[in-house]
């Protein structure tokens, strides 16, 4: 992939307090792709702007102060729309990933390779090496519910296993339901198409739906084993972690009952609704 090719892609990443993991992101992009790979730090109005400042400086990456907090999908949707019309393609990843050599050039041939292509994600491995699931299949209502009401008390359920079942594991390219917000590479037409990522998702979940509309547009979701990044995880205090088992609680009613809104489903919506609140009640209490 030729410097040129990869100067119409943009790399965006959205900073909450992250300035203490940002540095090792922007260094693994600029080491290990082309230094004219533009690159976009969405703040949601950190505490911590003077580390973020900084790492910015050093890595000549573009610092949006956003000055409030948009969630994920919203910061990412404000930085896209501050590129020139020259960037075609935008890398979207979490503040703690770290590339591995031409990640982004593999994807970036993914996608120019097959032009229903609407977004290419690559394997993501966790910080000891094993496979995260970041390709999988669309979730259902009925799946959300058995997995909702029996995730924690039988984890081998069939519901459970179909929900968390993941396409990453296979070894060669292929079409999946949906792709981790988490690092993926989006087709800059398809994602403006669909006016980006959904702000009613104010975290979690904005990535599923993505997928969802975009293979509902025509588009498909395209994982790209040869591209490989390494996600180290989240960095958050026992408090944000409550926080965020609610929100990821909310965000999947908000998805599923969207997904499924015909009046006759209404008694699923509710058994949805009360089995996500008894288990996100559970989960932040255990």
């Amino acid at each position: 992939m030729s410097d040129t090719a990869l100067a119409s892609t943009a790399v965006v990443t959205v900073s909450y307090n992250s300035g203490a993991h940002l540095r090792a992101f922007l260094s693994s992009v600029r080491a290990t792709e082309s230094s004219t790979v533009t690159i976009i730090v969405a703040d949601n109005g950190s505490n911590d702007l003077a580390q973020t400042r900084l790492a910015c400086v050093e890595y000549s990456a573009v610092l949006l102060e956003l000055g409030d907090n948009y969630g994920y999908g919203g910061a990412v949707n404000r930085a896209v729309a501050t590129l020139p019309g020259t960037i075609d393609s935008v890398l979207i990843s979490n503040p703690d990933v770290e590339f591995r050599g031409g990640a982004l050039s593999t994807l970036r041939t993914a996608l120019e390779r097959d032009g229903t292509a609407g977004a290419v994600g690559p394997k993501v491995l966790n910080s000891d090496g094993s496979s995260y699931p970041s390709a999988r299949e669309l979730p259902s209502l009925r799946t959300g519910i058995g997995h909702a009401l029996l995730g924690r008390i039988w984890r081998s359920n069939p519901w459970t296993t179909r929900y968390l079942s993941d396409f990453s594991a296979a070894a060669v390219r292929r079409p999946a339901g949906w792709l981790s917000g988490s690092c993926l590479l989006v087709r800059r037409t398809a994602f403006e198409q669909l006016g980006g990522f959904d702000d009613a998702f104010f975290m979690y979940f904005e990535d599923v739906d993505l997928g969802y509309r975009l293979g509902k547009a025509g588009w498909s979701n395209i994982y790209e084993p040869g591209a490989v990044v390494t996600h180290t995880g989240a960095h958050s205090t026992n408090t944000e972690s409550s926080r965020m088992i609610t929100a990821h609680h909310k965000s999947a009613y908000l998805y599923l009952s969207r997904k499924y809104a015909a009046w006759y489903l209404a008694p699923l919506r509710v058994a949805l609704r009360v089995g996500l609140e008894f288990r996100a009640r559970w989960l932040v209490h255990d």
